[in-house]
């Protein structure tokens, strides 16, 4: 066992966590321009990107197409927050079953030759969420909301 997932994906998480806190249901249905998701599509694509890393931390093999959980139907800020507890709770039980050695051993494939350890898939997972958590800045921006200095600090 290790501590990884309570360490460092737990803190990336809570700002997610926090989001959902400052948004509300209306807010899901907003939209940009062109061929944008809406707000709460983008925070599903944010959960279904969740459910690929924690699945190949399971089988080592990253696969796009998986999705780990199914989304909320109809996305509300409540179905998020629940689906968004599960998402955690399978990473964390993916995670938690690889010693502190075993997280350093290369083993997913990735594709294209490239074969992480459980560590650096960590690593890579941490990067896309902040993009997505840039994407959603986007939105906070179009809708005129703060969502804080700890957001500010974290994501910009």
């Amino acid at each position: 066992m290790n501590d990884l997932f309570d360490e460092e994906i737990r803190g990336h998480h809570s700002l997610r966590d926090h989001l959902l806190t400052v948004l509300s249901d209306p807010d899901l249905a907003f939209r940009l321009p062109g061929t944008n998701p809406t707000l709460g599509g983008a925070l599903v694509e944010l959960g279904h990107l969740q459910g690929v890393y924690t699945h190949s931390f399971e089988t080592f093999d990253l696969d796009w197409t998986h999705r780990e959980h199914p989304a909320p139907d109809p996305v509300t800020i409540a179905g998020l927050q629940d689906w968004f507890a599960a998402q955690d709770a399978a990473m964390k039980t993916a995670l938690d079953r690889f010693t502190d050695e075993e997280l350093r051993t290369d083993r997913i494939d990735r594709g294209d030759g490239f074969v992480a350890s459980p560590f650096v898939q960590h690593q890579v997972y941490r990067e896309a969420v902040y993009i997505g958590y840039g994407k959603l800045s986007v939105y906070l921006r179009a809708l005129e909301r703060d969502a804080g200095p700890g957001w500010a600090s974290a994501v910009g």
